[in-house]
């Protein structure tokens, strides 16, 4: 998780052991675990804003995973086998486009979906054949969904809005946020590509609802429980205090001419 105070910073929470430890050093946001959960890629909030990966016991310190390319890349998701990330990055003349970087050899970045609309939050299927993400081309943002590498055309998954798609862990349905509400949608990919209508799962006031792209939640392997951020309301003053003929009071109190 990212939490800020004068700075922001990645924290690691040992549910059994209740646990809360500090990972990045130097500052970061925007986590996401690799598939074998051994390391967490992240923003670095160094001067350069780069996207590091770092073992997730501390050990050792955080590795570049790309050179420099906008001051707005984020790190979105990871190839089942580990050895794709996708990212986001704000280039000139295609706004927020969707790019892959590959572990493998020179480590390469490539565009995966650069057009004039924005596109947002790229995430693998748990078996890498195909690609959710979010995109305005349509006027307002929706879910959208691509084979992977392609070619072939795209489905829409959201149809009165939405961003912020998961897969469920078995690849049989995709979950977005459509404002305060969980969306979710069943998909089929055999004998071909189908998608059912979305529902509703249920409605609430989470952090992250109007935060494009990037999901501000998680659902477990069994696709079951969402972790998600609780918005607290302030709370109503319990008492107030109502001091009649005030001035008269103070004028009784302050002698005359006195300040």
């Amino acid at each position: 998780m990212t939490i800020s105070d004068d700075r922001a910073h990645i924290w690691i929470y040992d549910l059994e052991r209740e646990a809360l430890t500090r990972l990045s050093g130097a500052g970061g946001a925007l986590p996401i675990w690799t598939p074998d959960g051994e390391s967490v890629a992240f923003v670095s909030r160094t001067a350069s804003f780069e996207i590091v990966w770092q073992a997730a016991d501390g050990s050792g310190a955080a590795e570049r995973l790309t050179s420099l390319m906008s001051s707005n890349s984020e790190p979105e998701s990871w190839s089942p086998d580990g050895k794709l990330l996708v990212f986001n990055d704000d280039r000139p003349g295609t706004g927020q486009d969707i790019w892959l970087l590959s572990l493998e050899g020179e480590r390469q970045a490539r565009p995966f979906l650069q057009t004039p609309a924005s596109e947002w939050g790229g995430v693998f299927s748990p078996d890498g054949r195909w690609i959710a993400y979010d995109s305005d081309e349509s006027g307002r943002f929706e879910v959208y969904v691509q084979p992977f590498p392609g070619p072939g055309g795209k489905w829409q998954v959201s149809t009165e809005g939405g961003s912020q798609g998961v897969w469920a862990r078995n690849g049989r349905e995709i979950f977005y946020r459509s404002g305060d509400k969980m969306m979710a949608v069943e998909v089929e990919t055999e004998p071909s590509f189908r998608l059912s209508k979305p529902k509703m799962l249920f409605e609430g006031r989470y952090e992250g609802d109007g935060w494009l792209g990037y999901a501000n939640y998680d659902v477990t392997p069994d696709g079951q429980r969402f972790l998600m951020i609780r918005k607290e309301e302030e709370p109503a003053p319990t008492r107030i205090r109502v001091v009649p003929n005030w001035a008269e009071e103070l004028k009784a109190k302050v002698p005359s001419g006195g300040r």
